[in-house]
């Protein structure tokens, strides 16, 4: 019999991400991480708020995120917020940071995964909202919610 693949395989994700940044240019990135942190993840002990991308002497790292202490680790269990390497291309680091460095942009982790065992981050490109960009942006969405209430009223008032 075939192994049955999970639906969810989602961690987590970082939903303020684009609510503080305008995002763009999405990637598929690994992380390096140790033993106690893959078992706290199956258990879904994750945060992406408040983190960031930095890249240092060609090499990407990843601050800020909290893997919660594995329940059953001893002595050797790890650091909740420290400071993980990325798994990505030369060329890609380049361009990422060239981005930063020269377009005041932002890189964030967007979403963390599973894929066949393995942990993935989305990361992405931010150039930061200002305040009326976000209000924008929630009177937006206020409106085509009104919309479709209103469309579905008028749908079930012509049947009756």
């Amino acid at each position: 019999m075939a192994k049955q693949k999970k639906t969810n395989n989602v961690i987590t994700e970082n939903r303020r991400a684009s609510h503080d940044y305008f995002l763009s240019d999405f990637l598929e990135v690994g992380i390096v991480l140790k033993g106690t942190e893959i078992k706290s993840l199956r258990h879904s002990g994750a945060s992406l708020k408040d983190t960031y991308i930095v890249f240092r002497n060609g090499e990407a790292f990843i601050e800020g995120l909290y893997i919660a202490p594995y329940a059953f680790g001893n002595i050797f269990n790890h650091e909740p917020r420290r400071t993980r390497k990325l798994l990505m291309h030369k060329r890609e680091i380049a361009r990422y940071s060239a981005n930063v460095q020269i377009a005041s942009m932002t890189c964030v982790a967007t979403k963390m995964y599973f894929v066949r065992g393995r942990v993935k981050l989305t990361i992405a490109l931010g150039k930061g909202k200002k305040l009326h960009d976000k209000r924008d942006a929630i009177r937006e969405r206020e409106d085509k919610l009104a919309m479709a209430k209103a469309l579905k009223q008028e749908r079930s008032s012509r049947d009756d």
